[in-house]
C-alpha cells in the first residue's frame, strides 16, 4: 500500500532525521549509540532481580576461562533461577552454563556417573537410567541445573538420606585466576570439600561426579492427618517410610501427610500432571483463602472438613517421576534446618504463632528431614536435621510474614537455606558453622579479591 505525505509531514520527518543525526555525531549519544543493550534479570519468584552489565554463555571451557580472566567487576554464575535469596544478583557479569549439558561419562562398576554442571536435575533421571543408575534421593522440585543444587545444599526428605552435595565425589572448577581444578578426596581435597558447598562463591563449577545407585521404583501415597496427631507419630512415619513429609494447612488442625517407598508394582494410568504432587489441594486452599480469610473462624471448619472431601491416588513409576512434582503455583520462601528433634516444638510454635495473630498466609508449610554430613557449609553439617519451609505467595507480602516466624527457628539453633530466604549475616551465621573458618580460608586462597562475591556473600561470609 502506498504512502501519501504531506509537504509538512515530509519536512516535519526530515527535521527528525536531521536531529538524531547531528546527534548521534555527538560524543556522548555516538557512545549510547554503541553501548551494548543491558537485558535484565529475575529470578523464579520474581523476587530478585538485577541489571548487569553482561550476560554471557559460554560453550565450552576455554571460553568459560576466557569470560572470568576478562571481566570487569563482580561475577555471578546463574543455574535456573530458582533460589530465593539473592545469591545471583550483580551489575557485573552473569555466567550461564546452559551449554555445559548432559551426561559426560560414568563407570558401571562404581555406579557413578559425571555430569556437565549446568545440567538441569530434570534431565538426569532418564539419562541415569539408561545406563542403569539413579539419584539416592531426590528434592521436589527438580528444574535447579546440578551446580546450583549442590552449591546450596538442595536436599529430599528421610532420615537415612543426605543431600546432593553429599552424594559429589568429584568436580572440576575455575578459579577466578582462570585456573582449571580437578577435585576429589585426592586431588585438591581441601578445596573439593568446602566446593561440594560452595555458594558460587569459590569459582565456576564446570563438571560434577555423583555416587549413585541402581534404578528403583516408588509408590507416593498421600493422606490427610491432624498435624499433632502426625507430629507424636514422627518417629513411627521416619521409620515405616523411606521418604516421609507433611505439608500442614495453615490456620487449620490438619496436614497431608506423603510418604515414598520402593516398589516393584507397574505403574498405574497417568494422571494430569496438574493435578500431582497435591498441585490440586494447594489451588482448592488458595481458592478458599480468597473468599474466606475475613472469617477466620468459618474458615478453620472449612479446612477441617478437607479432610472429608479430599482423597488421593497413589502415583507409582521410576524414582526421578515420582520425587519431582509440578510447581505451577509461584511463592517465595524461607527455611531453616534445626536439630532433629526439636523439629515437632518448632513446628508448634510456628504454627501457635499464625494462629494467635492470624498472620496473613494460606500456603501450606512443608516440614522433612534430612540426613547429617560432613561438609563445611552444609546445613546439615555434623547434626541430623529437620527442615521447616514457610511459604507464602508470590503476589503477597512475605517481608513481614517471615520476620515474624525466624525468630522462632533462631530460637532452636536453625540454619538457614542457603538459597532460601533469610536476614542473617556472617556474624549470626559463624556461630551454627562449627567449621566456618575451614570455607573461609578456602575462599580467600582461591578468590582473595572477591571476584565472585556479590553484596549478599560479602554481608553472609563476613567479607569487606
Amino acid at each position: 500500500m502506498a504512502m501519501h505525505l504531506t509537504r509538512r509531514q515530509l519536512l516535519q520527518q526530515a527535521a527528525v532525521a536531521g536531529a538524531l543525526a547531528t546527534l548521534s555525531s555527538t560524543p556522548v549519544m555516538a557512545q549510547l549509540v554503541r553501548a551494548p543493550r543491558l537485558i535484565p534479570w529475575r529470578n523464579w519468584s520474581g523476587g530478585q532481580s538485577c541489571l548487569p552489565q553482561a550476560r554471557l554463555a559460554p560453550k565450552n571451557l576455554d571460553e568459560l576461562i576466557q569470560a572470568i580472566r576478562k571481566a570487569e567487576g563482580k561475577v555471578r554464575p546463574v543455574g535456573s533461577a530458582h533460589s530465593f535469596s539473592a545469591l545471583v544478583p550483580t551489575d557485573g557479569t552473569l555466567l550461564s552454563l546452559s551449554y555445559f549439558n548432559g551426561l559426560l561419562e560414568y563407570d558401571a562398576g562404581t555406579l557413578q556417573a559425571e555430569f556437565a554442571a549446568g545440567t538441569p536435575m530434570s534431565r538426569m533421571g532418564p539419562a541415569l537410567k539408561e545406563i542403569g543408575q539413579a539419584l539416592h534421593n531426590m528434592s521436589d522440585i527438580d528444574y535447579q541445573t546440578l551446580a546450583g543444587a549442590i552449591s546450596t545444599s538442595t536436599h529430599g526428605t528421610g532420615v537415612n538420606f543426605s543431600s546432593y552435595s553429599a552424594h559429589v565425589t568429584g568436580l572440576q572448577l575455575v578459579t577466578a585466576s582462570g585456573e582449571v581444578l580437578d577435585c576429589d578426596n585426592r586431588r585438591n581435597p581441601e578445596v573439593f570439600n568446602a566446593a561440594r558447598v560452595s555458594l558460587g562463591a569459590l569459582g565456576v563449577a564446570t563438571r560434577v561426579r555423583m555416587q549413585n545407585r541402581t534404578p528403583y521404583r516408588l509408590r507416593e501415597r498421600q493422606w490427610i492427618a491432624k498435624t499433632e496427631e502426625l507430629l507424636e507419630d514422627v518417629e513411627k512415619n521416619t521409620r515405616e517410610n523411606q521418604h516421609w513429609e507433611m505439608l500442614v494447612v495453615t490456620h487449620s488442625d490438619y496436614a497431608l501427610s506423603i510418604a515414598l517407598n520402593e516398589t516393584s508394582d507397574p505403574s498405574p494410568p497417568p494422571q494430569d500432571p496438574a493435578e500431582e504432587g497435591g498441585n490440586e489441594f494447594v489451588s482448592f486452599i488458595e481458592k478458599l483463602d480468597k473468599y474466606g480469610s475475613d472469617f477466620p473462624a468459618a474458615r478453620r471448619v472449612l479446612l477441617n472438613s478437607l479432610r472429608h472431601i479430599a482423597s488421593f491416588e497413589d502415583r507409582i513409576g521410576d524414582s526421578y517421576e515420582i520425587y519431582a512434582n509440578v510447581r505451577n503455583v509461584r511463592f517465595n520462601e524461607m527455611e531453616y534446618s534445626l536439630p532433629a528433634e526439636y523439629g515437632p516444638a518448632c513446628l508448634r510454635e510456628i504454627l501457635k504463632l499464625i494462629r494467635d495473630k492470624d498472620l496473613r498466609t494460606w500456603f501450606p508449610i512443608e516440614y522433612r528431614y534430612v540426613k547429617a554430613d560432613d561438609i563445611p557449609l552444609s546445613m546439615f553439617e555434623g547434626r541430623d536435621s529437620c527442615s521447616i519451609s514457610v511459604h507464602q505467595h508470590y503476589n503477597m507480602d512475605h517481608h513481614n510474614f517471615f520476620a515474624a516466624i525466624e525468630p522462632i527457628f533462631w530460637k532452636y539453633a536453625g540454619r538457614p537455606h542457603w538459597g532460601k530466604l533469610h536476614t542473617l549475616n556472617a556474624r549470626n551465621l559463624q556461630p551454627l558453622y562449627p567449621r566456618w573458618e575451614e570455607f573461609v580460608g578456602v575462599r580467600q586462597e582461591l578468590d582473595p579479591r572477591g571476584k565472585f562475591l556479590n553484596a549478599h556473600l560479602s554481608s553472609i561470609l563476613g567479607v569487606a
